[in-house]
């Protein structure tokens, strides 16, 4: 999912002023502009939306959204890796502007942020080791299964899941395990599933993506079943700056209409995602 790292008296006054307190109308998008750099918080472990590749730079698919975005905007991004619950707990303090990391646009986290466009969406599927004897979701009644923590993936194998936001599809929950694991990404829940079928997990719930891209990389893993849900997945900032939500919002629009979203998805994931049909 994400890594972290989620000028003058006058100018270092105002930075402070702006981690302080909550963002006002143009403030980000003023600061993004006067410094040439926007910062991007992403998940620097959660392939193939962000990760870090041989040649020991972030890449994937959120990411190279995050630089098209920076490129609409006329400035440079620079990413900062935090830990998924620290980026959706808000309170950035100015430590980075937008998120780029597949961020689900709930009524809950919209408390929060603001969330200036969806560009894509993703099937969330049920993964298990390949020595597994399941053969359909019911099969892992009573098991353990593992998840992300405060992801939506967590949500629905607790079945605590809402999908509220526009254009999410309908779901029926069809998980009944007797213990929910919660991982700091999906990462490192599939290095617990790869010792073993019901070693330390029976299955794992993550972005169908996620789970394929572990599965070409050599983890002993396949996917169970059809995927358990769709979900839109967006840019996020701090409410409080219409502006920059304004111009991020043009950005990926344009992306959608110049293709580059559509490019960048067959890219990543060999389908188009960036559309929901």
């Amino acid at each position: 999912m994400t890594f972290w790292n989620r000028p003058q008296l006058t100018l270092a006054a105002m930075a402070l002023a702006l981690g302080a307190y909550p963002a006002h109308a143009g403030a980000v998008l003023d600061r993004v502009l006067a410094a040439g750099t926007l910062k991007v918080a992403t998940d620097a472990n959660w392939a193939p939306q962000s990760f870090v590749n041989s040649s020991n730079e972030l890449d994937g698919f959120d990411v190279d959204v995050a630089k098209a975005i920076g490129k609409h905007l006329g400035v440079k991004v620079e990413f900062i890796t935090p830990g998924w619950d620290i980026i959706t707990a808000g309170h950035w303090a100015g430590r980075w502007d937008m998120h780029a990391g597949s961020m689900t646009p709930t009524k809950k986290r919209a408390e929060i942020f603001d969330f200036p466009a969806v560009y894509y969406y993703t099937p969330a599927a049920v993964a298990v080791h390949k020595d597994s004897k399941a053969k359909t979701l019911a099969d892992l009644d009573g098991k353990v299964v593992g998840a992300t923590s405060t992801s939506t993936f967590e949500a629905y194998a607790k079945k605590d899941l809402t999908l509220d936001a526009a254009g999410a599809p309908p779901f029926e929950y069809k998980l009944n395990p007797k213990e929910v694991r919660s991982y700091e990404n999906s990462t490192t829940a599939f290095d617990d599933l790869r010792l073993g079928d019901g070693v330390r997990l029976d299955a794992v719930v993550s972005s169908l993506p996620s789970i394929l891209d572990a599965e070409k990389a050599g983890y002993p893993i396949k996917q169970l079943g059809d995927p358990v849900f769709y979900e839109p997945l967006a840019i996020a900032i701090e409410r409080g700056d219409p502006e920059l939500s304004a111009k991020i919002g043009d950005a990926v629009k344009a992306m959608k209409e110049d293709g580059t979203l559509s490019k960048l998805s067959e890219k990543w994931y060999r389908q188009d995602y960036s559309k929901t049909n």
